[in-house]
């Protein structure tokens, strides 16, 4: 805690603005300043984290409904260097982390998507690039695009209010900036600091952080100005396991990919094989990721606010964000055939592999794989309000914006690339599921060594995503103050939300993964070999005597730059010179939302104090319009193996597809709360809430997913006739204030959610594509040349018999057969969201205790959170069963430890959420229990001078995911430490 004391009415008023800027609370600054608008005498100010908890306390404390919060604990000055990090502080929050940053939340089981984002608020827009596989279609907000050092406080709201805006059955969360008008006079804050982060693979780079917020009024403080800007720039790097598994097979049945039956070939290298009603998987794939990054964050926000009279103020406000990432993996791993296989298992039900392993003649092949990430997402908002306090009681406010949020790469390349490369010569390879970090094994045939001079070019993937999300919003808010009434105030209003999200994706894939140019053709110099446990190391496992020994570094962009000279891999993109791809998806969704709302006060005496209630009535009426460019395949391209493309033709022809769609609801939202006796508040609510389905399901048109796989493969196309999850929710509190900084406070809550999305399958062909994988010519081939053919022989067998149906590289190498329309259709499995008629109960309890130890300047803040449901995923259930579950569902709790007086700050924080199922298709997918430690502290040498140091995942804290089984591993990462150290004026 920083106090300073003062006898100069000008610097004592300076001195309070610079505290209340960053504060939320209004109240706070009226009890300090005498309503003739003149200071006290003496006037001591209080910042620091003990000021932060106590203005969030008094939010709590007198908010009706269930609401947290956090405030800056100096202008500034957030307690934690993320947003996500210090919302996961809160009661019930939890957190995913991003490259080792917090970057979207859970509320009480439920995920990101089902939590609303509001700027001062305000609705915002979200974009993100997504995975690899699609187009982008989550409504998530990412937290990893706003610096904390501008943020005043945030409002987590987690129980329904009619004058909330809708579409978060978790929470809403409100992030408040700062307005000069709320605290007059010159004031600021300037930081800068230095970040080292122990996870670059190599070098010890520091980056900088710089920070600042300035603002000032004039003319009699009717007229203010406000400033924030940050820069952050941060290298790191991560190294992680990834693998990916067949589908939950039977002990009992034969299929591609299942364990040899008892009494079969093979069966006797199985070690307790699981039994015939048990559940297990098989890897399909595995392989170590080496990503290196660098992420550029810049954020600013102006703010222009004019009083003309005592009743009037108008504001308008510019904010802007945008958040660089340039990354680059080079990856190493096997790809698994299930013919020659041994393997050991755990035992059933659900049963999981101690290994699994491989045995092949010549030719398999070792991936190397470089991968490219350079995307920008950048988030803009302008806005202007005017509040006006009329006589008699009456407020009205107008309020409006334009924001959007946009997300595209940033280079030639596509938001998402990979460039394939290989060793053609595993002899044996393994997998050990049986450490922390599973082991990858591999033995290589004579002349197939692990080096540079062996490898050959591949396939290769180019993957452009877009996303731009657009929101027009018009607010009308108004409400009349009772003198003396049992109702204290009527509160009424109307917003229109038009929201914009176009989202595209293409990709160019060459799946010539037999290899292209010799070895001989390719540069050695564009691999450089690395030390694999080095740049791994954190978990056990990370140094097995048997693990692969080295990766490479591989020159990515110069590899393209041979590929696409040698073999045109780019000729395709849609602007040459580039590998940028045409899209194949390319969607709008545009929903327009008219929501009036009332509610009405109350206030009486009741108990020891007085009793509080609050009766609301939001309206919602959303129309959707979706629309969609379909493009039309003109053939299927076989390219050996098991991968077959879908060519959509240069130029690609495209057919428009239009769906229209809407839902209204009616949203009740009750609060009470009763002081039973002195500084005890009791609470309960009642609301209902929705949130709105994912963009994807909402698509207009038909997705046809490639490469085609054996047995088909699959379609999807979307429904904008989707209802909202809907949910009714139960909230009840009990809190003890018992001290200026200190409560315990425990809460039950309760939520029913419907309208949950399903998917429905039909199996059916689409466009007239063929799969010469599985034709006539194919099965000749087959036949001629043996089961031990490789997919580069089979292809040219075909061209020499048949070379009207095969297409050929640049060298004339055979690269692919064209299907046939005597070949067999391709069986699409085409999916269709649609609402189910399932429900699911969430219930759980939330414990929170925040204690100030006397005057010593420690205090400490734990809490904990039960979140429990009658859904399930059953692991020992065959994959073809349909099953429903809620993702997200875990325990958390938290842990604070501080120090706060004499101007030195000092805080350990702990947090830790319980293993979850973090979503599924036809297996389940588990991330494991996750706790980390963080520190910060800091010294206030001089009046307004600070400086301090942090440190995040302090311990190095790893994460694991897995599937059915503890050892059906699909992802296992080591953590890595990140510190800062720097300074902070005030003035």
């Amino acid at each position: 805690m920083s106090v300073s004391t003062t006898r100069s009415a000008a610097v004592r008023a300076s001195s309070v603005a610079v505290l209340a800027l960053a504060l939320a609370s209004q109240t706070a600054f009226a009890q300090e300043v005498a309503a003739d608008g003149k200071a006290d005498e003496d006037v001591i100010v209080v910042t620091g984290i003990r000021a932060s908890l106590s203005k969030a306390m008094d939010i709590k404390r007198t908010g009706q409904g269930v609401v947290d919060a956090i405030s800056a604990e100096d202008i500034g000055k957030f307690p934690d260097t993320n947003l996500a990090e210090s919302l996961q502080r809160i009661t019930g929050v939890s957190i995913d982390r991003n490259n080792g940053e917090g970057s979207t939340v859970t509320v009480r089981g439920f995920g990101p998507d089902f939590n609303l984002v509001l700027l001062n608020g305000r609705q915002m827009p979200a974009s993100s690039l997504g995975g690899s596989s699609g187009a982008p279609a989550s409504r998530s907000f990412d937290f990893a695009n706003l610096a904390s050092e501008g943020i005043a406080g945030v409002e987590v709201y987690k129980s329904g209010r009619a004058s909330l805006a809708t579409g978060g059955i978790g929470s809403v969360i409100n992030i408040k900036t700062a307005r000069p008008l709320d605290r007059p006079g010159f004031h600021g804050s300037i930081g800068a600091k230095g970040v080292y982060d122990t996870s670059l693979f190599e070098g010890t780079s520091l980056t900088p952080e710089v920070s600042g917020i300035i603002s000032d009024t004039f003319a009699d403080n009717r007229i203010g100005i406000l400033l924030t800007g940050s820069y952050q720039d941060r290298k790191a790097s991560q190294a992680q396991f990834n693998a990916g598994w067949r589908e939950g097979y039977l002990g009992s049945e034969n299929n591609w990919g299942s364990l040899a039956q008892p009494g079969t070939p093979g069966a006797a290298n199985i070690q307790n094989r699981p039994g015939p009603n048990d559940v297990y998987q098989v890897t399909q794939n595995a392989g170590y990721d080496f990503t290196t990054f660098r992420r550029k964050r810049i954020n600013g926000q102006a703010v222009v606010q004019v009083k003309p009279t005592d009743t009037l103020v108008a504001t308008v406000d510019y904010t802007f964000s945008q958040n660089t990432i340039d990354s680059r993996t080079n990856s190493i791993g096997v790809w698994f055939n299930h013919g020659d296989t041994s393997s050991s298992w755990t035992d059933g039900p659900a049963a999981g592999p101690n290994f699994y392993a491989e045995n092949f003649g010549p030719g398999k092949d070792l991936a190397i794989t470089g991968a490219v990430a350079a995307n920008r997402s950048i988030n803009r908002s302008i806005g202007g309000n005017l509040k006006w306090d009329g006589p008699g009681g009456l407020r009205l406010e107008l309020d409006g914006h334009h924001s959007t949020a946009e997300s595209k790469p940033t280079k030639p390349y596509g938001s998402g690339i990979a460039v394939g490369s290989a060793i053609y010569g595993v002899k044996s390879q393994k997998v050990d599921y049986t450490q922390d970090m599973p082991v990858i094994s591999v033995e290589m045939y004579p002349g197939a060594e692990i080096n540079a001079a062996n490898i050959r070019p591949a396939g290769n993937a180019f993957r452009t995503a877009y996303m731009r999300d657009e929101i027009n919003e018009i607010s009308l808010r108004g409400g009349y103050d009772f003198d003396a009434s049992f109702i204290d105030s009527l509160d009424f209003g109307a917003t229109y939300t038009e929201n914009k999200v176009r989202s595209a994706f293409g990709v160019i894939q060459n799946d010539t993964w037999g290899g292209t140019l010799s070895a001989a053709d390719t540069p050695d110099s564009l691999f450089q070999i690395r030390n694999l446990p080095k740049d791994l190391a954190g978990m056990s496992g990370s140094n097995d005597a048997s693990i692969i020994p080295n990766y490479f570094k591989i020159d990515t962009d110069g590899l393209i730059s041979l590929l696409d000279s040698k073999l045109g891999i780019c000729s395709t993109a849609v602007t040459p010179g580039t590998c940028i791809a045409k899209f194949t998806t390319d969607r709008t969704v545009r929903e327009r939302t008219w929501a009036p709302y009332v509610q009405t006060t109350h206030s009486f005496d009741l108990g020891a104090g007085t009793g509080h209630l609050r009766l609301g009535l939001r309206y919602e009426k959303t129309k959707v319009d979706s629309t969609a460019q379909v493009p039309i395949p003109v053939r299927t391209v076989w390219t050996g193996g098991n991968e077959t493309a879908i060519d959509y033709g240069n130029p690609q022809q495209v057919a428009a597809a239009s769906l229209k769609g809407e839902y209204s609801n009616w949203l009740p939202a009750i609060d009470f709360d009763m002081e039973p006796i002195k500084n005890v508040r009791l609470r309960a609510s009642y609301s209902q809430t929705i949130t709105r389905p994912d963009y994807n399901s909402l698509q207009g048109g038909t997705t046809l997913a490639s490469p085609i796989r054996i047995g088909g493969s699959t379609a999807s196309s979307g429904n904008p006739g989707l209802l909202p999850y809907k949910s009714s929710n139960v909230d009840l509190s009990a809190e003890w204030y018992y001290a200026p900084t200190s409560y315990v406070s425990v809460g039950f809550f309760h939520k029913v959610v419907k309208n949950f999305i399903s998917q429905t399958q039909v199996n059916q062909p689409a466009f007239g594509l063929t799969n010469a994988a599985a034709g006539a010519n194919a099965a000749e081939a087959r036949a001629a040349l043996g089961p031990n053919a490789t997919a580069q022989q089979l292809l040219d067998y075909i061209g020499a018999k048949y070379p009207a149906t095969v297409i050929r590289d640049n060298n004339g190498v055979v690269t692919g057969v064209v299907g046939q329309a005597s070949d067999p259709l391709v069986n699409f499995i085409t999916t269709q969201p649609t609402n189910s008629d399932q429900k699911a109960n969430l219930w759980g309890w939330e414990f929170a205790v925040q204690h100030s130890f006397w005057d010593t300047g420690f205090g400490a803040i734990l809490n904990y959170t039960v979140v429990k449901s009658d859904t399930k995923f059953d692991n020992a259930i065959r994959y073809t069963v349909p099953q429903f579950a809620v993702t997200g569902v875990s325990d958390s709790a938290n842990a604070v430890l501080f120090y706060d007086k004499n101007g030195l700050q000092a805080r350990v924080a702990y947090n830790w959420r319980a293993g979850f199922l973090s979503g599924y298709g036809f297996d389940p997918y588990y991330v494991n229990a996750y706790g980390q430690f963080d520190a910060s502290a800091s010294y206030e040498i001089r009046k307004g001078v600070t400086v301090f140091i942090e440190g995040i995942n302090i311990t190095n804290a790893d994460r694991k995911g897995h599937m059915r089984n503890d050892q059906t591993v699909f992802f296992a990462a080591p953590g890595y430490a990140r510190y800062a150290a720097g300074a902070r004026f005030t003035f």
